[in-house]
């Protein structure tokens, strides 16, 4: 009897190790080239990627494109996700509710054919699963993003965009905050080296301008760091977080040129550097849910749009009559910065003792400094008539989508994620920094994350109070919801994470 027992303890502890890790999790990578060479020169290429996990009858794919959105706007049009599940459940039996696809929001130029290259993507990476590791950590990265919000001191605020100028910097009173950490998974197999990471970073991927050719922004240099550090054929998903008020650092850099790969590096180099600390363990937790929530439209596009015409008639009212223009304007100003008390000619014209030529300067700097005030204040007011303008138009626009839907609400898919200790919930909108840092905060758990851009495009949604701003920033015009938006998605985030 004592035999048997012996004999059968090797089993016993096997399975007990078993029921402690969860069941086995294996996983398989695939990468496809998405970039539209046709489109214009390309700075760098432009990838969808494809982990596929599978564990206990549960399958779980996560797809993350190199492009602006998961529809709404750009060449990926609305029928993507559509066509995405309804391939990958005919020809491999994948349930839609456990396709998640997210774009980093770089703005490269993809293919019309997107849909089925990622479908591509996901057949190349389940055709080669494998048993791995999974473990989940944080990293940090503080030097690379800035938040574009400026709150101003008459309260309102204003967003940095190449779209219009920044705000005078005596009127600046603060700036809003940023989301450092870095949420990570690391998938390793069985011999511990590196099958796959997913880093979750929030920050616009638009470092890049249009006239360097397509580009994947900083996340394609931050994975192409990563990817070649481990070798192997380690493959690195960005998945961009709640990055809708968040710029590369010093994005309206005027002085030097503008590079994403400084910054790409970086991340990818604290990728790489939390990476190391992270210890993976077989088995592990494989979920994935969906839920879709009806969130309030937005009822006040009248409204500020009634008050940012009022604002234009107010500046226009304002721009003063001046002799002056550019050519005359810019020499007037650095005489009179040069030299405040003699700004016209030397000293010795102002000091001589004939009284007529000292009046008659005098009295043309007086009338100059007038001129030159006044096309200061005009120039001022041109600035703010050009914010308005361009968000006048997306006022206008998104009333118009308003109108056209005829309903109330916005149907939209939220989606949980849980791969061993990695807990993800995902939104279609661009989510601004306060929301992830709100849920984060609130769900208590380290490995908790949030990705916006996910299964969908529904513009900018910011939160509550960023909605009601006086400043007409891109985030609170460009946007479908109503401000209660905030804490029904904020407490069905919360709801999903602990149900995962």
């Amino acid at each position: 009897m004592l035999m048997k027992l012996t004999a059968a303890l090797p089993c016993v502890l096997a399975l007990a190790i078993s029921s402690l890790h969860g069941a086995e999790l294996r996983a398989g990578v695939g990468r496809v080239d998405i970039t539209d060479r046709t489109a214009g020169p390309v700075n760098d290429p432009c990838f969808a990627k494809a982990l596929v996990l599978k564990s206990d009858g549960t399958t779980a794919v996560v797809i993350t494109l190199d492009a602006v959105a998961v529809g709404g706007i750009g060449v990926i049009g609305n029928g993507f996700l559509a066509t995405v599940r309804g391939l990958l459940e005919k020809e491999m039996g994948i349930a839609p509710s456990g396709v998640v696809v997210n774009a980093s929001h770089c703005h490269g130029v993809a293919r019309a054919d997107t849909a089925e290259l990622a479908v591509q993507a996901v057949r190349e990476a389940a055709k080669d699963l494998v048993i791995v590791k999974a473990g989940t950590g944080l990293g940090e990265e503080r030097r690379i993003s800035e938040n574009r919000r400026l709150l101003m001191k008459d309260g309102s605020e204003v967003d940095m965009r190449r779209a219009y100028s920044l705000p005078p910097d005596e009127e600046v009173a603060s700036v809003g905050p940023i989301d450092p950490q870095i949420g990570l998974l690391r998938l390793d197999r069985e011999d511990g080296t590196p099958l796959a990471v997913i880093y979750n970073f929030a920050c616009h991927p638009i470092m890049n301008p249009p006239s360097k050719g397509c580009s994947a922004d900083f996340p394609g240099f931050a994975s192409k760091v990563i990817e070649e550090t481990f070798g192997g054929g380690a493959m690195a998903f960005f998945v961009q977080g709640c990055g809708g008020d968040i710029n590369p650092v010093r994005y309206k850099e005027m002085l030097h040129p503008p590079d994403a790969e400084p910054l790409g590096t970086m991340l990818g180099a604290s990728v790489l550097s939390a990476m190391r600390g992270i210890e993976t363990k077989p088995g592990g937790v494989l979920k994935v849910s969906r839920e879709i929530i009806s969130l309030p439209r937005a009822a006040d596009y009248e409204q500020r749009i009634l008050a940012i015409e009022a604002e234009q008639k107010r500046l226009l009212a304002a721009l003063k009559p001046t002799n002056i223009n550019f050519k005359s304007f810019l020499p007037l100003l650095i005489q009179q910065k040069l030299s405040a008390d003699y700004p016209s000619h030397h000293a010795q014209s102002y000091l001589h003792d004939r009284q007529l030529d000292r009046r008659a300067l005098e009295q043309m700097d007086a009338d100059n400094r007038a001129s030159v005030e006044a096309y200061l204040q005009n120039l001022t007011i041109m600035e703010q008539l050009t914010r308005l303008n361009t968000n006048l138009v997306l006022l206008k626009m998104h009333l118009a989508q308003t109108k056209a839907a005829g309903t109330p609400t916005l149907e939209v898919e939220l989606c949980g994620l849980r791969i061993g200790d990695f807990k993800l919930v995902t939104f279609p909108g661009e989510l601004t920094v306060q929301i992830g840092l709100n849920i984060k905060k609130a769900s208590g758990d380290p490995h908790a994350f949030v990705a916006g851009y996910t299964n969908g495009y529904i513009y900018y949604t910011p939160t509550a109070a960023q909605r009601g701003n006086t400043g007409y920033a891109q985030e609170d015009c460009d946007t479908l919801v109503a401000p209660e938006w905030q804490a029904i998605f904020e407490a069905k985030a919360l709801e999903m994470l602990k149900s995962l």
